[in-house]
């Protein structure tokens, strides 16, 4: 089964993480940390392929269809991990032709990953649309183990990785903080003590290239370097139709990745990892809602709107035209850099000591005919050019201890970050078209906004059998967010900012919070495990346009109900069960999970700014039930079946959007009802070693909504069907690979946000974007 809950999914690119499984039961805490690269793309992670190009068949685990991961920060295999997850080799990724994040759904139905203004992240009905610098998501994005705070740094490509983690569910103790949906984690491949180098590409349509190349090299017997860079680069989707400006390339980024391993003696291990990102492009993301669906209209005073009516029997091409005419050229000059260490120190073998560093800086230098991306739920594309520049650094640092005795396994540590960001954003001709008028340039200058977060945390496992397992968890964070700077409405470019400016933006806030888990696990059998656990998870509260009376320099106060809002948190139970039969030839996972959903932070267009702005309420609660099965059947090597279905009914409980129209009972945004995955692969060998590999997936999905609190009504994306087709040459000894492609064979383009402010008409109704249309090509590697 394709993106099943790791359990099934091959160890590959070599058998690093097999190998650096030590018996001692305290040596388990791997020397894996990075920072890896922040480049733009799309693409889908996969998991549990058959044998992978450039994939050693010596790489296949014992159990083969298993894999290591990291998930309770500690190196177990998934099958015996009792959280409900996906894990995806790298090897597998390559299998696919995954090149990066946005179309994980695919292959892993209860996540979705979209483009917006960088990425938002939806796993089992759980998301964030507040994108700004001052926002924070649902699910935290990590790259070996660190936390990426910005979106718009998160569409990583994928190259070079040991394998991708999605973790399903809060993560409020071991990971903290903006954990409410989950974890993805991004794990890059480790530098290992034997020469290797590979060089693969590709070409597709929509000119699409991709290039990576590695080499691993060994330094005496205590040292490790590998080094990989990586081209990726393809035009716009979306056809340019009347615009004057050009749409392509969409992205043009070139990335690079160095990593150092050092053995310092027979129980210390060092991982530096440094790497740099240049992102270019045309941002251009969204179209014409009215390709999607009739003219609709805002709801009358005090009413609930009419939802807009989807058309049917358009055609993809037409679907993908602008609709309209850009009134400036857009471009993304954007990059990014970061440094990472990680030291993994064996005080004896039941005691590990983990650091984990790191540095990250993200430059962004951006032009487009609006920022409908970056204000969510405000259209302020079309007709009104705007820039942004905006600089932002984070830096991460967490010591773990970690202690492994016979019956109790625990781990205690400590958690420091902090943010730091200075932004402009102008947007020409929005609230006056006359240059020289107040009003003919509109924009946010912040200088600073800042984000600091401090945590203790502890877990802890115990056998109070030997199949019968208790663990618990806590961890408390405190979290201090602010910002100071202003919106402004000037006559002109380069006016300077004047105090008191238009309107004052400061603010600041501190919020605490102590989540926990709870979790009992059992071993049915030594191949079915049994668990249930109670866990929290919590998003930090914020602060939206404004300032407070009496603050200095604030000319136009707004309440503080208004200026600031809560946390977000969540509390879920859930039941699974993870199990191999039939000779390990059948793997089984399915669970049952509730959420108790309180404080959503929700994000509408206002004009408290003295503008179009976005805030952000605690305007909702919600409840989420879903049930979730897969399974893996392989009954010879030449033949694997795979099968995921989900259900969920994620629903507001209450959301007031205005005074009497409640949206109770309404669907959450991205939460359809039923996904299905079905999958299949066979393999002929072909004598000398050399095989031809065929795989076909495909997923269904039932319709799903995007809530508009302009229309106080919902835009539906109806059910569809998306099929992807590989084969693949294997030559002997899997030095080298060709491999034809083909996704999305429907041409289906469905839709992953929409947008629309009713009060600019001229705008075309507002815009949408999309996911991937029908893809295809070629992709061929060489393994030295």
């Amino acid at each position: 089964m394709t993106g099943s809950a790791g359990t099934n999914g091959n160890l590959a690119n070599g058998s690093t993480g097999l190998r650096a499984v030590r018996t001692s039961t305290a040596a388990r805490a791997l020397m894996a940390a990075s920072l890896s690269i922040a480049s733009l793309g799309i693409g889908t992670a996969a998991a549990q392929e058959a044998p992978s190009p450039l994939d050693a068949p010596e790489a296949q685990t014992a159990e083969a269809g298993d894999i290591i991961v990291t998930a309770n920060r500690t190196e177990s295999l998934a099958s015996k991990t009792p959280i409900a997850l996906n894990a995806v080799s790298g090897a597998d990724l390559i299998g696919a032709g995954v090149t990066n994040p946005t179309t994980l759904s695919d292959i892993i139905p209860t996540v979705a990953i979209d483009r917006t203004d960088g990425l938002r992240i939806t796993i089992r009905g759980v998301s964030s649309n507040d994108n700004t610098e001052k926002g924070d998501p649902s699910a935290a994005f990590l790259l070996d183990g660190v936390y990426i705070a910005r979106p718009q740094a998160q569409e990583v490509s994928f190259f070079d990785l040991d394998r991708v983690e999605v973790l399903r569910g809060p993560q409020g103790t071991l990971y903290g903080r903006n954990t409410t949906a989950g974890v993805v984690n991004v794990i890059s491949a480790r530098p290992k003590h034997r020469f290797e180098a590979s060089i693969e590409g590709g070409y597709g349509n929509f000119d699409t290239r991709q290039l990576t190349g590695m080499v691993n090299v060994p330094i005496g017997d205590h040292v490790a370097v590998r080094a990989a860079v990586n081209y990726d680069r393809r035009d716009s989707y979306i056809r340019q139709g009347s615009s004057p400006y050009d749409l392509s390339p969409f992205k043009d980024n070139l990335s690079g990745r160095l990593s150092v391993l050092a053995e310092l003696g027979e129980r210390t291990n060092l991982l530096v990892r440094g790497d740099y990102s240049a992102i270019k492009g045309r941002p251009t993301n969204a179209v014409s809602a009215y390709n999607f669906f009739a003219p609709f209209a805002g709801p009358a005073d005090g009413q609930r709107g009419t939802d807009p009516l989807y058309l049917t029997g358009v055609s993809s091409k037409d679907r993908r035209l602008l609709g309209f005419s850009e009134g400036s050229q857009s471009s993304r000059d954007n990059s990014t850099w970061g440094v990472m260490t990680e030291l993994n120190h064996e005080l004896s073998d039941r005691l590990t000591l983990t650091y984990l560093g790191s540095y990250r800086e993200f430059e962004r230098d951006e032009e487009a005919p609006g920022l409908t991306g970056f204000v969510p739920g405000i259209n302020l594309a079309l007709s009104n050019p705007g820039s942004l520049d905006a600089s932002y650094w984070q830096t991460s640092h967490e010591l773990r201890l970690a202690y492994a005795g016979d019956r109790l396994t625990a781990q205690i540590g400590g958690y420091f970050f902090k943010e730091h960001s200075v932004s402009e954003v102008l947007i020409t001709g929005l609230l006056s078209p006359t240059p020289g008028t107040p009003g003919y340039i509109f924009g946010f200058l912040q200088n600073p906004t800042t984000a600091r977060s401090v945590a203790g945390f502890g877990q802890a496992t115990y056998s109070l059998t030997d199949a019968l397992r208790v663990t618990g968890g806590l961890r408390y964070t405190s979290d201090h967010k602010s910002r100071v700077g202003a919106t402004i409405i000037h006559s002109a470019v380069g006016e300077p900012l004047v105090f008191p400016p238009d309107s004052l933006n400061d603010a600041s806030r501190r919020f605490h919070k102590l989540t926990w888990k709870g979790g009992l696990e059992f071993d049915l059998n030594n191949r079915t495990l049994l668990y249930g656990s109670v866990s929290t998870g919590y998003k930090a509260g914020g602060f939206n346009d404004g300032c407070l009376a009496g603050d200095d320099n604030c000319n136009a106060p707004v309440p503080e109900e208004a200026l600031f809002y809560q946390p977000e948190t969540l509390t879920a139970y859930e039941l699974g069960f993870k199990m191999r039969t039939l000779g390990n030839a059948l793997r089984l996972n399915g669970s049952y999970f509730h959420y108790d959903y309180n404080g959503l932070q929700l994000s509408q267009a206002s004009n408290i700014c003295g503008g179009p702005c976005q805030i952000t309420t605690n305007a909702a609660t919600a409840k989420i039930d879903g049930v979730e099965l897969e399974a893996v059947l392989t009954p010879s090597p030449r033949n694997r079946f795979g099968a995921t279905v989900a259900w969920l009914n994620a629903r507001f409980t209450d959301y007031e959007v205005v005074p009497g129209v409640n949206f109770a009972g309404a669907k959450l945004d991205r939460s359809p009802n039923w996904v299905a995955s079905v999958d299949y692969s066979y393999s002929l060998p072909l004598g000398n070693r050399s095989d031809i590999t065929a795989q076909v997936r495909s997923r269904i999905s039932d319709s799903y909504e995007f809530l508009s609190t302009t229309l106080r009504a919902q835009f539906r994306q109806p059910s569809y069907t998306r099929t992807d087709l590989t084969l693949t040459y294997n030559a002997p000894d899997r030095r080298w690979y060709v491999q034809g492609f083909a996704k999305n064979l429907e041409n289906a383009v469905v839709l992953s946000s929409a947008t629309t402010v009713a009060a600019f008409p001229g705008l075309a109704g507002g815009t949408v974007t999309f996911q991937d249309p029908r893809t295809y090509g070629m992709r061929a590697g060489f393994k030295f």
